[in-house]
């Protein structure tokens, strides 16, 4: 019998070659195939862990939005940083990794597909916006969270590097923060 953990990873590792599969080609180019090659797995392996390339692909860009909103959370609520510090860090866990290359690929997917990922694609930014104006706290909180928010999506696709992203979300941190 296979041993949980060993399973658990081995999925883990398959979600995040889909991720980067469905990124590279797109979800309706990408075939189980392609995934099973990148994830260096047997197709019937694939389709052991997942019934379809459906579910693949809402497991994977779940799994990507989950762990992104978990990493950006835990760095809001380390109290023992700067609230701007805390800001900058929780965005760059949230929307920093998809600068570059891959901000033309995986939002995009994700954007042309809402209807496979079921309410994640709604309640998981909800969550974040929510965190943010818990972190901010004050009258004036959810102004300047809606503020940071759009600066965000701006950079992503005006900048190159995750280091411009940081910089320049940085300086408008510092603007608009005490």
């Amino acid at each position: 019998m296979a041993d949980p953990l060993d399973t658990a990873g081995r999925r883990d590792a398959v979600l995040e070659s889909a991720l980067l599969t469905f990124a590279r080609h797109g979800y309706r180019k990408t075939s189980m195939d392609e995934v099973a090659r990148a994830a260096r797995i047997s197709r019937p392996g694939l389709y052991f862990l997942f019934s379809s390339k459906q579910d693949l692909f809402r497991a994977a860009v779940t799994r990507a939005i989950e762990q992104d909103l978990a990493a950006a959370e835990a760095v809001l609520a380390d109290t023992g940083k700067p609230v701007r510090d805390r800001l900058v860090g929780a965005f760059d866990r949230w929307a920093g990794r998809y600068v570059g290359p891959m901000s033309r690929d995986v939002p995009v997917v994700i954007e042309e597909n809402p209807d496979l990922l079921g309410p994640v694609v709604h309640t998981a930014p909800k969550r974040f916006e929510e965190l943010v104006v818990a972190a901010l706290g004050g009258a004036a909180a959810d102004d300047v969270a809606q503020t940071l928010l759009s600066v965000s999506v701006g950079l992503k696709h005006q900048v190159e590097t995750r280091e411009e992203y940081l910089a320049r979300l940085t300086t408008a941190v510092g603007l608009l923060v005490p």
